[in-house]
């Protein structure tokens, strides 16, 4: 069955030739021009990926942002105009996986979603692990801390997912970078930085004295924890 994408933008044009590039490499692509209309088409029906525009009408992109995130688990790559490091880190805080910054090749956006999409179904060694009592479910996509749900993004769930398949191992930003998106392109290193943070947030009992996802000063993370009954 062919992966579906929604695409959100405003400008006609450039819904116009990203629809003929994804249909070209085999997705079934659903449009809206603004907010509104976004929210109503994930209603209808929950695609695969999620392509939104910062800047809509009616219902601006962030809006939508958090409205999906505290309903659906699905990959969002976020276009901006707006290069500045807050914008996009406002971005991030909200749940977006990835962001693109305007103007963009068609190409390089394809990148992106093959690996948010790849990423989504990837499916290696054991299904679950027990660290404490932090859980995370890989069949189920699903993180509990004290059998309470952690509302991770699919691109929180992917660093989780690296790093605690190797607990003790330090990671460089350049290799999860690789092990949980799959590309690179400037300034994304930091984004990790941000990744983490809320991750951080999420899954820690006291995020100020990390438990789980600690720093290695002068390389990037590491995750420290030892897995406890219950991994399978």
């Amino acid at each position: 069955m062919r992966r579906s994408v929604l695409l959100v933008d405003d400008d006609p044009k450039l819904v116009e030739l990203l629809r003929v590039y994804l249909e070209r490499d085999g997705y079934r692509v659903r449009t809206a021009a603004d907010g509104r209309q976004a929210l109503e088409a994930l209603r209808n029906g929950q695609p695969d990926l999620l392509i939104l525009d910062l800047m809509l009408p009616e219902v601006d992109g962030l809006e939508v942002c958090r409205a999906v995130r505290a309903q659906w688990d699905i990959p969002i790559v976020m276009l901006t105009a707006k290069s500045t490091e807050r914008d996009k880190i406002i971005g991030l805080d909200l749940g977006a996986d990835d962001y693109v910054t305007k103007p963009f090749s068609p190409g390089e956006l394809l990148a992106r979603v093959r690996a948010h999409l790849r990423r989504a179904g990837e499916k290696e060694g054991p299904e679950r692990l027990v660290f404490g009592p932090l859980e995370i479910d890989f069949r189920a996509h699903r993180v509990t801390l004290e059998g309470r749900p952690a509302n991770v993004t699919p691109t929180e769930f992917a660093l989780l997912e690296a790093m605690a398949r190797e607990p003790g191992r330090a990671f460089t930003r350049q290799q999860l970078i690789h092990a949980a998106l799959g590309y690179d392109f400037e300034g994304f290193e930091r984004t990790i930085d941000v990744h983490v943070k809320n991750l951080r947030r999420k899954i820690e009992p006291d995020p100020r004295t990390p438990r789980y996802i600690t720093t290695v000063f002068g390389l990037g993370y590491r995750f420290a924890a030892k897995e406890g009954p219950g991994g399978a």
